[in-house]
């Protein structure tokens, strides 16, 4: 009886960590185990992301057409070398083909818990491998993903790539926060201007509403002449009948 007890709790336990309900650190703390190879894991997709294997649509056709796509799960590979991510490599649709080396496939995990972990994750890589970690995280179903996205563009240590991709997909989310968030960016004094000119093209992404007063003050009062045309430009585009007003009043002086 005794052996049967044990025999169950250590199958609950492996059970337990493959489960969706693991979290980010679980899934952390399987990664740190592996010093060289891959580490697969899946996870479901957000409403209105599919793919065919390589390339990925953030936005399903809707119409009469419907294209030979596949709705998930989002499939991420880790390469490590060392111990440190080397790689990170996304995938919706298609399968995992027979793996050539050492692979640990976690197998099907929370689709928030992954979202943690690769936006954890990302603010670490060098060079692209940040910002070929931060896309994934967005794909995920149901995940809160902004407060690491606007810690990622706010991190200086973080590559210029995560934080661009970071201001990127914080243009996407939907929300005030999102938009308050990106304006702090915009008027970072310590933020790399290239992150801070994508910080101006996401406001222009946003509702009217939203991002059209927050260009409008930069164009007025950014104190870079750099950013202040950024801002110009993208309200040009906007066709807001505001920017009319704006344009008014800075050739007037």
């Amino acid at each position: 009886m005794r052996s049967d007890l044990r025999t169950a709790l250590l199958m609950s336990a492996v059970l337990a960590m493959g489960s969706p309900e693991a979290s980010a650190q679980s899934i952390a703390q399987r990664v740190a185990q592996v010093s060289d190879g891959s580490v697969r894991l899946s996870f479901a997709a957000r409403h209105g992301v599919c793919g065919n294997g390589r390339n990925i649509s953030t936005s399903r056709d809707t119409d009469e057409w419907e294209s030979d796509c596949d709705s998930g799960p989002v499939r991420v590979a880790l390469t490590l070398r060392n111990r440190r991510v080397a790689a990170v490599h996304t995938y919706v649709g298609g399968r995992w083909r027979a793996a050539a080396g050492p692979v640990v496939d976690l197998g099907l995990v929370s689709a928030q818990a992954a979202a943690d972990f690769l936006l954890d994750i990302a603010g670490t890589l060098e060079a692209d491998h940040g910002k070929d970690a931060v896309f994934p995280a967005t794909l995920a179903d149901s995940a809160v993903v902004w407060p690491k996205l606007l810690a990622i563009a706010r991190n200086p240590k973080a590559s210029r790539g995560a934080r661009r991709q970071a201001v990127f997909w914080l243009g996407q989310a939907a929300g005030d926060a999102a938009t308050r968030g990106l304006d702090s960016i915009v008027y970072q004094d310590s933020t790399d201007r290239a992150v801070r000119e994508q910080a101006v093209f996401a406001l222009s992404q946003r509702p009217k509403d939203e991002g059209v007063p927050v260009l409008m003050r930069v164009a007025r009062t950014h104190p870079d002449p750099a950013i202040r045309k950024k801002a110009l430009f993208w309200l040009a585009q906007s066709g807001d009948p505001r920017a009319l007003g704006l344009f008014e009043d800075l050739l007037a002086k």
